[in-house]
């Protein structure tokens, strides 16, 4: 915030969230400037709900209509709080100013505000209350506050022109952060496609593009170098059978592995946990060091590992699987990240509300490799060409969160007054353009 100026004088706010503020602005209880919104019912509008900070559309396709009938409205101008849960999720932004007219559960608190204040500067003055306090009111196990909880809070308050300037700047300069994030999450998706396509192309065509092709006789396959072997899932790898049951073997300080553990799509392991600690009696597999952990439910998510170790226990919600006559266990552990490998589970997954390929057909699709020898160079290529993408997104990743700090930062230094941009200006081809 250095490039910023401050004010000359500041003074105690004794207000916890908002610290030392400028001398000149003055306290007031939320309750003389937000009011509560009676609940008022529209059928006709649209449902919505809340997303980090913004009031969107929702789908309601199956939304029953006496529950919609039961809806409140909340039209554009007026403010929405999510009050529901809050020790579930101290990260989405709960509070919003509407510029949309939707419906919403009766769960929401639908706020007005005293036309003495700028509407905009209270949208980002409730966005700041929402990350430094608002998580702190409530109580009980789903820690839920109600109207009165955030009635009887205070805030400084600058004069209505400072407010004004507060909210044109903030509304300008996170406008800039949020296109600049915007075009990372875009680079980020890109880069994940590419390491798709890399796996993909050399599980099944090979390092050699002069190599002679032949028909898989395969859909998802097509094409696969001529000297490669075709064979049957349950031909060249095995899915063990046999649940332990952590309960009663002594397996409770095991590594445990269950879908949420692994990043999707990576094949990286983000987060690891014993048995003990995840305290579950109910069935698991017993897997051993370099066997592939593949998850049986959701398989567009494309959740595969390799065991660490031999003392590792996957949910039954995974199969351990390893590879045999011919097949290594890396070249599978790629070949189950493939495109190719996700459209055929996704398609032959149970239509059921939780999809997931049985072992039957998993046993009968067909996998083409080479011999050892080029099994392992082309692994070798697939990790050095990830590990340069990989290097790409962490980078990429690094930035963005980086600029949803300084974002942050931005937000609260202006509405608690630490900056003065009482000052600022539109850039000039910005102002000429208004």
């Amino acid at each position: 915030m250095s490039r910023y100026k401050a004010y000359l004088e500041y003074k105690d706010s004794g207000v916890t969230w908002m610290g030392r503020v400028p001398a000149c602005w003055q306290p007031i209880r939320m309750k003389h400037v937000f009011f509560e919104k009676k609940k008022t019912s529209n059928p006709e509008l649209d449902a919505g709900s809340i997303s980090f900070g913004r009031v969107i559309y929702k789908n309601s396709e199956n939304l029953a209509p006496e529950t919609k009938a039961a809806y409140q409205e909340v039209l554009a101008g007026e403010f929405l709080v999510n009050p529901l849960n809050l020790n579930f999720d101290l990260l989405s932004l709960r509070t919003a100013l509407s510029d949309i007219d939707v419906v919403v559960s009766t769960g929401y608190i639908v706020l007005n505000s005293d036309v003495a204040y700028d509407k905009k500067y209270l949208k980002w003055l409730l966005q700041q209350f929402d990350v430094s306090h608002m998580k702190t009111l409530g109580a009980g196990v789903r820690q839920t506050i109600n109207y009165t909880d955030i009635a009887c809070c205070y805030f400084l308050s600058p004069s209505y022109l400072e407010q004004q300037k507060i909210a044109n700047f903030l509304d300008h300069e996170t406008a800039k952060i949020d296109t600049l994030i915007a075009k990372q999450q875009e680079l980020i998706k890109l880069l994940k496609e590419k390491r798709q396509a890399v796996i993909s192309h050399a599980v099944t065509k090979g390092l050699n593009p002069n190599a002679p092709m032949r028909d898989s006789g395969v859909e998802w396959l097509g094409e696969v170098p001529a000297h490669w072997r075709l064979c049957k899932f349950n031909h060249c790898a095995s899915i063990r059978n046999g649940q332990v049951d952590p309960s009663v073997l002594p397996y409770r300080n095991y590594t445990l592995i269950a879908p949420n553990h692994i990043e999707s799509g990576t094949g990286r392991l983000i987060e690891l946990e014993t048995a003990e600690a995840q305290g579950a009696d109910s069935g698991k597999y017993l897997c051993t060091s370099g066997e592939i952990i593949y998850s049986k439910i959701r398989p567009a998510l494309a959740k595969v590992c390799v065991s660490p170790n031999d003392e590792t226990i996957c949910s039954a919600d995974m199969y351990p699987i390893r590879a045999e006559n011919g097949l290594t266990n890396e070249f599978l552990f790629f070949s189950l990240l493939s495109n190719w490998f996700t459209s055929f589970a996704i398609l032959e997954s149970d239509r059921v509300a939780m999809p997931k390929i049985n072992r039957e057909k998993l046993s009968e699709i067909k996998i083409a490799f080479p011999e050892v020898a080029e099994q392992l160079m082309i692994c070798s290529e697939i990790r050095r060409k990830t590990s340069v993408i990989d290097e790409l997104l962490g980078r990429t990743e690094s930035s963005i969160s980086y600029a949803y700090e300084r974002r942050t930062a931005l937000i609260s230094a202006a509405v608690t007054g630490k900056i003065d941009v009482r000052d600022w200006q539109p850039p000039l081809s910005e102002a000429q353009a208004a």
